[in-house]
């Protein structure tokens, strides 16, 4: 016989949109069960942010011990380093695991009901959940958030396998290197797990539909970038299209139409995610939506009372960071609060080589959106702290762009050697309607990367300290 419950709120999926809410809506007062089937932490805990990190700081870490046995630098030598590709992925599974149990402690500790299962909607309040030993739990809610996330995107001509074609989330758990990869998108998730097994010393080829890498970004935050992946011998086809395997690759087909070849042992499909719209109901729930993606307003509530979504399932930007305030915020609001999800910026990170962060415009979408601008660029290679990390020789800098009118702050980027740690300054510049003065006149750490950030603000009003005018 199946068990009913009664709840306050039913939250579908236990990743970085769904598990916050849950803790924060426990955490003030109400009756809250989670039902996530994959995995709590999600996608980004299990299978993406978390496990893809760990590669890169292991790959990177062996890179550089590599560059020692070979050339020897700073008083170091070592001799050649190995890579056992199953005792890395077992450090990365144990990494995970413990931030799973602690998903799962900080989750118990708010009073969350948490079912390890797959829902299924009857209406728009009403679920079976099916537990993972087999058994039903029908759950009936007055407020439902929809936190299912998303999944990567199959070719149809190139079906995931596990074999010889892997995703994203198969790559992440490899027991043996090959000993050449061809990836088949060279946006941010490709990129990252490319330059992190050619940084393990495999041969990688990219294969990419449009004419540059990362096209969310403009060429002058990419070209470091691409400098590392030309001197690092990795491939990359551009204007290319895949077409299917080979006996000994992956065939491919230029602008031109001719058809060529790379040599793969494995071939990495990394072309997107989509959101997880499927399998669960939600055609039942009489909601709108948008394209693929779920219809909702500022407060991320959708067209059916009392039903909100979510994170990746709501549309870009797909980060987890994004779901996350979206999670809080509509805890929040079941509690009563008012509310609503309206950043200023949302930033996003490439962890590539050298790592890439950018939150706001662009100076040339400040153009296009018809702002006249400033802007102010410092370079990593006049930065003391960069220099002794040796992050000053790959091309990296920050870059500012603000409105000339008023000097308020429209967008930062930067490139470089641990840039990714400037994200939180750069956010809450532009959350807090920061000015370029206030920037400059900001007493900044000696000897930090975030000297460049004021730097940049000092060159954008014609005052650099550290470089020439």
């Amino acid at each position: 016989m199946s068990k009913t419950i009664k709840t306050d709120v039913l939250i579908i999926g236990g990743g970085p949109a769904g598990y916050p809410c849950a803790i924060r809506a426990g955490q003030l007062g109400l009756d809250v069960v989670l039902v996530d089937k994959s995995g709590l932490g999600g996608t980004c805990l299990n299978r993406g942010c978390i496990p893809s990190k760990a590669l890169i700081h292991a790959a990177t870490r062996y890179a550089e011990l590599t560059t020692h046995a070979h050339d020897p630098a700073m008083g170091i030598s070592c001799a050649k380093p190995k890579v056992d590709m199953r005792a890395l992925t077992g450090w990365k599974d144990d990494l995970v695991d413990k931030l799973t149990s602690g998903v799962a402690g900080l989750l118990k500790a708010a009073g969350v009901n948490t079912l390890n299962g797959w829902a299924e909607f009857a209406d728009a309040k009403t679920c079976t959940v099916t537990l993972d030993d087999g058994q039903t739990v029908t759950i009936s809610a007055k407020n439902v958030v929809l936190a299912t996330g998303s999944v990567e995107v199959e070719l149809p001509f190139l079906p995931f396998d596990d074999n010889r074609v892997i995703s994203s989330t198969g790559a992440l758990n490899l027991t043996k290197l090959p000993k050449t990869l061809a990836v088949i998108g060279a946006g941010y998730i490709g990129l990252e797990m490319g330059i992190a097994f050619a940084k393990l010393g495999v041969k990688v080829s990219f294969v990419e539909a449009l004419d540059r890498i990362l096209p969310l970004y403009d060429k002058a935050i990419t070209r470091p970038v691409s400098r590392w992946l030309k001197t690092h011998n990795v491939d990359m086809h551009l204007n290319c299209k895949a077409k299917g395997l080979s006996k000994t690759g992956l065939l491919y087909e230029d602008k031109d139409g001719a058809e060529h070849e790379v040599t793969a042992e494995k071939v990495l499909v990394a072309v997107g995610r989509k959101p997880l719209t499927t399998g669960w109901g939600l055609e039942t729930m009489g909601i709108d939506m948008d394209g693929a993606f779920v219809r909702v307003d500022e407060r991320c509530a959708t067209s059916m009372r009392g039903v909100y979504a979510i994170g990746d399932l709501v549309g870009e930007p797909m980060l987890a960071h994004k779901g996350t305030k979206q999670g809080e915020m509509v805890a929040e609001l079941l509690a009563g609060h008012r509310t609503r999800f309206d950043p200023i910026a949302i930033p996003a990170v490439c962890f590539t080589e050298p790592e890439i962060i950018g939150v706001g415009l662009s100076p040339d979408e400040a153009k296009a959106a018809g702002q006249e601008i400033i802007t102010g660029k410092f370079p990593f290679a006049a930065l003391g702290k960069a220099l002794t990390m040796q992050g000053g020789a790959d091309g990296g800098f920050v870059r500012i762009t603000a409105r000339k009118s008023d000097h308020v702050i429209l967008g930062i980027h930067a490139v470089g050697a641990h840039a990714a740690e400037l994200s939180g300054e750069f956010s809450l510049a532009l959350e807090m309607g920061a000015r370029l003065e206030d920037i400059a006149g900001t007493i900044h750490v000696h000897p930090t990367l975030g000297e460049g950030f004021a730097e940049s603000a000092l060159a954008a009003l014609g005052q650099p300290l550290h470089i020439a005018r």
